[in-house]
């Protein structure tokens, strides 16, 4: 069976906000389907020929941020509120590629520091790591082309005293930090709720398990 083709042509946008745009994507020129996407028209991932969506860059970054504490490797997450499902959500800091970034030569990298620095306070440094998990990864294709890149961070000499959760740009809300132990987050990864029996996002998820199998 061939795939749908999808033309640019063809797709129609029904909504335009500075964050979120909705389209219909006409497959065939015949029917609709509804894609919810961060990207413009001409950039949307339905579109791209297939060496186009295999070199194609993520539209956000979400860090696995490993501290070294005492020699101990501890995972660091926030709670974050997620207006989507009204709950502060146990979450991996994470943020958009914003231009800026995309004239780095990472802009992975570029990302997911400036990211950690804002949304925690902690800086990376000379003799830290940087590295990828997984160079992108969709949320829910099924309604939507949003996708992210995983990259861990291991801050070796971490200044515990800089972490503050009042850096929030725009409308992002952080009420705390979880600081885990490996046992503190398979416990965590294993009853698939937070410490106050919130669940949580695929990336937390993520998370938990590649700081738990060392990814």
């Amino acid at each position: 069976m061939n795939k749908p083709t999808i033309k640019k042509e063809w797709v129609q946008p029904l909504l335009t906000t500075k964050f979120l745009n909705v389209y219909d994507l006409h497959p065939n020129n015949e029917r609709s389907y509804f894609d919810a996407s961060r990207r413009t028209r001409d950039n949307l991932v339905a579109i791209k020929s297939d060496e186009e969506f295999k070199t194609m860059l993520p539209d956000a970054v979400s860090i696995v941020l490993i501290l070294v504490i005492d020699e101990e490797e501890k995972l660091l997450l926030t709670h974050e509120y997620r207006y989507a499902t009204g709950q502060t959500l146990l979450s991996v800091p994470a943020g958009l590629i914003d231009s800026d970034d995309l004239l780095k030569e990472n802009p992975l990298f570029e990302t997911a520091i400036r990211e950690v620095h804002e949304e925690t306070g902690l800086v990376f440094q000379e003799g830290d790591e940087i590295s990828v998990v997984n160079p992108l990864l969709f949320s829910t294709p099924g309604m939507s082309d949003e996708s992210n890149a995983i990259v861990k961070i291991k801050l070796h000499t971490p200044n515990l005293s800089s972490i503050r959760f009042d850096l929030a740009q725009g409308g992002e809300i952080f009420e705390d930090f979880s600081i885990l132990s490996k046992q503190e987050a398979k416990q965590i990864l294993n009853s698939g709720v937070d410490e106050n029996g919130i669940f949580y996002s695929v990336y937390t998820w993520i998370g938990l398990a590649t700081f738990l199998l060392d990814m």
